[in-house]
């Protein structure tokens, strides 16, 4: 009788085992990754300059034409200027150079 009531404990934890480790594999497998794509948008999107040409989540093309807070000015084609917020640009084609770089460029060649 023993037996039985000590194995039935046992048979009691495995769901809730099972459970968390649903729990863990959904954190790994989706959580995770999700926040790392976020992450990475928001460091692409803090980065972008006047110059670089970007992709926006509507699929327009166009070249940064100036930034500021909260806002990106596209200019679509010669002379149209476009205002969109900065999560709306969904990827950067071609950066611009940096005016750090194009310094230490300078000076490497001296």
């Amino acid at each position: 009788m023993e037996a039985a009531a000590s194995g039935g404990g046992a048979g009691s934890f495995t769901p809730i085992l099972m459970i968390v480790l649903l729990f863990g594999v959904m954190y790994f497998m989706m959580i995770r990754p999700q926040q790392k794509r976020r992450r990475e948008a928001e460091q692409m999107q803090s980065s972008i300059g006047p110059g670089d040409e970007v992709v926006t989540i509507g699929g327009l093309h166009g070249t940064v034409a100036s930034v500021e807070d909260e806002t990106v000015t596209l200019e679509v084609a010669p002379g149209v200027h476009n205002k969109y917020a900065r999560p709306a640009v969904a990827r950067v084609i071609n950066s611009a150079p940096k005016l750090e770089t194009i310094s230490d460029e300078v000076e490497a060649k001296e």
